[in-house]
């Protein structure tokens, strides 16, 4: 036989050879890191739930977790995660979709105000945008007003000083405002509000919207912060609903992950000093045969992140700040517990089970 270009290709570029001889937690889809973290890096987070995983083991490893918007000093870890502190880099819960993040910005920047701006409910007020990031609502206006200013301003504080901003493309649906094409995370009367098909339509985002949206965002982050450093990864945790009707929820899964992976290939193509973590790569590969998800097919296990981690922490650091934090084994135990035991209490998109049930 003859020589072809794939003669002297890499063994990663072959299948059996990715597999051969090894066990599932061995296999290393990632290939090579983009760039690496210096340990003054201020590093931003944003998107599903996925995202808060790269900023746990960051924080756990030393790294420098940049968060904009933080409780006051007296208040305890468990109470301030419980409204929301620290969770993203800002106090904005769940941003499942690239539209809700880019007018996140917009309305941070004054941009934009929403036509459906507050929803009043019995005991006080909830921000359609993060209906979720406290336990109650807020007991007056003058209260809502002023958690959403200082909001505001950490989002500003966010987009203008990070060097390195991860986000986690997470669906394709969403309920959006028919009035003025607001995103919400999710549909009005899950979490607060009233839906009103008059007033609220579904819509499945393409990957030219997709596309078209990230650009935008990323073009008007650097316009103030030139040097920041991009980082995308798509969610591998599948759809808990979808809402087309003519769908079972496993192919609307099937099609939304596709079109993100496709649009974060093109993302990385069309913008400079943009990277593709393959985190869904390794969780979904077949060659786990399901190990990395929990008895209901959905949830990540704890084997999964940590494996999703530890490719993360060889490809994007040079792991001396691992070694230096990291500490005995059960320090190291006793994290990643924690991280596994946070799972259920930060996905808004759980509510959805919950509100037909």
């Amino acid at each position: 036989m003859g020589k072809t270009p794939y003669n002297d290709l890499p063994d990663h570029c072959f299948w059996s050879r990715t597999h051969r001889g090894k066990e599932i937690h061995e296999i290393d889809p990632v290939v090579q890191g983009g760039f690496k973290l210096k340990p003054n890096m201020k590093i931003a987070t944003a998107g599903s739930c996925f995202a808060q995983h790269i900023a746990r083991h960051l924080q756990g490893q030393g790294y420098n977790y940049h968060v904009t918007e933080k409780p006051h000093p007296v208040i305890a870890d468990k109470v301030a995660r419980q409204f929301g502190y620290g969770v993203f880099s800002a106090r904005y819960g769940n941003i499942y979709t690239v539209r809700q993040l880019i007018q996140l910005a917009q309305r941070a920047y004054g941009e934009q105000t929403a036509v459906e701006d507050v929803w009043e409910v019995e005991g006080g007020f909830i921000d359609p945008f993060r209906p979720n990031i406290q336990p109650e609502p807020f007991a007056t206006m003058e209260e809502f007003t002023a958690a959403r200013e200082v909001h505001y301003a950490a989002v500003r504080e966010m987009i203008e000083t990070a060097d390195v901003f991860v986000f986690t493309f997470g669906l394709t649906e969403a309920w959006v405002s028919k009035e003025d094409g607001m995103v919400f995370p999710l549909c009005p009367g899950v979490a607060g509000g009233e839906f009103d098909p008059d007033r609220h339509e579904f819509h499945n985002f393409s990957v030219e919207e997709i596309v078209s949206d990230f650009e935008a965002f990323v073009a008007g982050m650097r316009h103030a912060n030139p040097n920041v450093k991009i980082l995308m990864t798509v969610s591998p945790v599948p759809l808990i609903a979808t809402a087309r009707e003519d769908q079972s929820v496993i192919t609307a899964t099937s099609y939304s992950k596709a079109v993100l992976r496709v649009a974060v290939e093109e993302l990385k193509r069309r913008i400079d000093d943009c990277h593709y973590f393959s985190s869904y790569e390794i969780i979904t590969g077949n060659y786990t045969r399901g190990a990395y998800y929990g008895p209901d097919l959905r949830e990540v296990e704890r084997a999964g992140v940590d494996h999703a981690m530890s490719l993360f922490m060889k490809h994007y650091t040079d792991g001396t700040k691992q070694a230096a934090k990291t500490g005995p084994a059960r320090v190291r135990d006793v994290f990643k517990e924690k991280v596994q035991k946070a799972l259920d209490l930060i996905c808004d998109e759980e509510m959805i089970e919950k509100a037909v049930k």
